[in-house]
């Protein structure tokens, strides 16, 4: 029961930052799906030392929350977004809980000359790999980053997001519960949308008529 609560006090506090830090905006997007969202997360706009500090406590404490620092070796960082909450991440597991983990991201293209190839860090053989990145819409990218951990014989275990869109994938699922059931890899996410609104709601932070939309939105296009 006292995980349960800290784990909610951790999710309001999370909606509250993400929300002041610009990080979560309310209007008219286009995805990556073709979809037009009326709300667009992007931890691109936490772009100062002190935000994105926060950021990686954040993340931290859902780790250690939700039990897992025991069953990863790596922390895994997509790139681009998911580089600067992997490396604030294995900071703040040090600085917060005296936890130390190797990290590693991937670049966009392998590197042909220098140190060469397509990951910066070290991923090893056998090891147990927990993917940290800020969101899942369709699931493909975090399909393409699986076989580049798998080609160095390692396995992902855990993937933890900042935001569920609650979104469904290609059947009506969500793209969250459609790649668990296709992969096996359990994944978590700090904040669900409907977090985010309730906190918005809570701070005077959304309009009507961005709230009118965002539940005709998840309506159409909402998973289960």
């Amino acid at each position: 029961m006292e995980g349960e609560l800290e784990l909610s006090e951790l999710k309001k506090e999370f909606a509250k930052f993400l929300l002041e830090t610009k990080a979560v905006k309310f209007g008219e997007f286009k995805l990556k799906s073709g979809r037009i969202s009326p709300y667009f997360i992007n931890i691109g706009e936490i772009i100062d030392g002190k935000s994105i500090s926060k950021l990686g406590e954040f993340y931290a404490k859902a780790i250690v929350e939700y039990n897992i620092i025991n069953e990863i070796d790596v922390l895994f960082g997509p790139s681009y977004k998911g580089i600067p909450i992997v490396v604030s991440t294995a900071i703040a597991l040090n600085n917060m809980f005296g936890i130390c983990k190797r990290f590693a991201f991937n670049r966009k293209e392998e590197k042909k000359y220098g140190e060469k190839g397509i990951i910066i860090g070290e991923i090893r053989e056998g090891d147990r790999v927990l993917i940290l990145d800020d969101v899942i819409t369709t699931g493909e990218t975090k399909e393409e980053i699986l076989k580049i951990i798998s080609s160095f014989n390692a396995k992902v275990c855990f993937i933890i997001i900042a935001v569920d869109r609650l979104e469904r994938g290609k059947t009506n699922l969500t793209a969250i519960k459609e790649f668990e059931i296709k992969y096996g890899i359990p994944i978590r996410a700090i904040v669900t949308i409907e977090d985010i609104i309730k906190t918005a709601l809570e701070m005077n932070y959304i309009r009507e008529e961005d709230l009118e939309k965002i539940v005709k939105y998840l309506k159409e296009y909402g998973g289960k």
